[in-house]
Formats: C-alpha cells, sequence, structure tokens
C-alpha cells in the first residue's frame, strides 16, 4: 500500500515536470521576443495609415517589381502611403533621418531581420522638410 501511494505521488511529480515544462516552452519565446526586439527611434510616430501588423509585412509592396513605374505614378496621385509620408512621419528628431543611425526606423528593422534595405539608394532618407529648411538658409 505505501508502494502505490508513493507510485501515485512519483507520477504526479512527473505530470507537473511535464506541466512546467511545456509552459516554459510556451511562454519563454514571448519573453525572448520582448528582449531581443530592437529599440527604434520611431520619430513621432503615433497613428500610422495602416495596421502596424500589416505594414510591418507588406510595406513594402507599393515600391515592388515590375509596376514600379505606375506605383511611382499612383504613389504621387495617394498620398496615403508613401515613402515621402513614411518619412516625415518616423524621421528621427535628433537627425530628421530614418537610415543615419543603428537605431533610426528603417535601419534597425531592416538590420534586425536582416533584410537588405536598398530604398534608399535613390531616394533620400531625410526629413524633406528639413533639407527644404536647410536649403533655405
Amino acid at each position: 500500500m505505501v508502494e502505490l501511494a508513493k507510485h501515485d505521488i512519483s507520477a504526479n511529480i512527473n505530470i507537473i515536470k511535464i506541466i512546467l515544462f511545456i509552459l516554459l516552452f510556451a511562454i519563454a519565446p514571448v519573453w525572448a521576443a520582448d528582449s531581443i526586439a530592437p529599440k527604434l527611434d520611431i520619430g513621432k510616430g503615433g497613428q500610422c495609415v495602416e495596421d502596424p501588423q500589416w505594414m510591418r509585412k507588406n510595406h513594402m509592396q507599393p515600391a515592388q517589381a515590375p509596376a514600379r513605374r505606375n506605383i511611382a505614378q499612383k504613389a504621387c496621385a495617394d498620398e496615403k502611403i508613401s515613402l515621402k509620408n513614411c518619412i516625415e512621419c518616423h524621421a528621427s528628431s535628433k537627425d530628421d533621418s530614418v537610415i543615419a543611425r543603428d537605431d533610426s526606423f528603417c535601419v534597425g528593422c531592416h538590420r534586425y531581420e536582416a533584410v537588405k534595405n536598398r530604398r534608399f539608394e535613390c531616394h533620400s532618407g531625410k526629413r524633406k522638410s528639413a533639407w527644404l529648411q536647410r536649403d533655405a538658409k
């Protein structure tokens, strides 16, 4: 009878260990995601033109080939999603740029995701209002 009780306790302890093990691996990625996510300078940020999850996944779509010229023309007419507006909102107040530093909005996220950012090979990463003010001086 005593051996049966010891066996039940041992089985319960093993079940508890398994449950704790499963919980640890279910919760740990959530903790880790918060601790390793890049700390970005988001500029003035605020309410985005689209849901942030959608933007993370799809923000590059307007500039994808083969319709670049058509998209560029459409972006001039459709100010909602344009590179210019993204830069105006997300450029740092320190340097008016989304690409100047490691924690800049575009650079920090693209490095974190290990994705090359070629958008600024042709486009300025500076807030237009900042370079207009500089040229006015």
